[in-house]
Parts: C-alpha cells; structure tokens; sequence
C-alpha cells in the first residue's frame, strides 16, 4: 500500500478559510483531479461537508471519510473512525494509491503518524488570510522535487509550483 497527501497552501501555510478553499485555481484542481481518478481518497468529515453536493462523492474515486462519530453516514462513502483502522482496511491494497486530501486534523494526523509515503503539494504564491493551516513537517526527511509550475493568468488567481516530497 502507498500513501500519499494532497495538498494546496498558500504562502502562510494556509490550506483553507472557514471550512472552504480560499482560492479560484483551476490549474490545481485539475492536477488534483487528475492526479486522484482511479484512487482512494480520505477524507475529514468537515472536509467532505465543504464539497459542493454536486461533487460528492468525488466521482471516479473511492471515496473514504474519517469521523468520530459512529453514526455518520454519507451515500457512496466509506466511513472510518480512526485513521488507524483506515490504512489496515487497505494495508493489502496493490493498484491503487491511497491519498490523504484534507483537512487540516486529518493531514496532522496522518504526519504525526508516519504514514505518508509522498506528498503532492501546490504552493500558491499568495497569502490568503487562512483559519486552517498545513501542519509543520522536517523538510530533512523528504526527497523533493517539482512536478509542475504553472503562471497566474486570467483563469487562474496566482501562479504556483506543486512540489513533490519522497519519503527518504
């Protein structure tokens, strides 16, 4: 099993602003897309509620929400109470790669764990006055490289660099 993080952050670290994504980039979200189809994603369940209905599930995904709460449901969802349980539900897992999305509890989470292989994160080139930030990690213990620059221009609000973290 793989497991790699998605992320987007903006130069403060900030990954999102009362429970939704700060930012109109078009070109990252198209990487995010393309980069999950196919794949299994976790999710919180206050991120999974900032999903317009109309793009819940995320389509061509296995779509997996952690949450306390042991009686949430949510259709076409997987639901899980602790990371833990999650990624030995997919321990055995070959073809696909499990992604980490969000939010902020669950990336601190799967860090302070060590359960990420690799990260994909887009560095937006702009401060977005976040309440929700990416949770600090030692830079000393990753690969990097990047995968993908793109400019700002009149679809997309800044320019931004996604970077991709190997576990050393």
């Amino acid at each position: 099993m793989k497991v790699a993080l998605i992320v987007a952050m903006d130069f403060e670290r900030g990954i999102g602003r009362d429970n939704d994504l700060m930012w109109n980039i078009p070109e990252d979200m198209k990487f995010f897309k393309e980069t999950t189809l196919g794949q299994i994603v976790i999710m919180g369940r206050k991120n999974y509620d900032s999903i317009p209905t109309k793009y819940r599930p995320l389509p061509k995904r296995e779509n997996v929400i952690l949450t306390r709460n042991k009686n949430y449901k949510a259709e076409g969802c997987i639901i899980f109470n602790s990371m833990e349980d999650c990624l030995e539900a997919y321990k055995n897992e070959k073809e696909r790669i499990v992604f980490i999305i969000g939010g902020g509890e669950i990336y601190k989470i799967a860090l302070e764990g060590e359960y990420v292989d690799e990260m994909y994160i887009t560095h937006v080139n702009k401060s977005y006055s976040p309440d929700t930030f990416f949770p600090e990690f030692d830079l000393t213990q990753w690969n990097v490289e990047t995968i993908k620059t793109h400019e700002k221009d009149e679809k997309n609000e800044a320019s931004f660099s996604v970077l991709k973290y190997t576990r050393k």
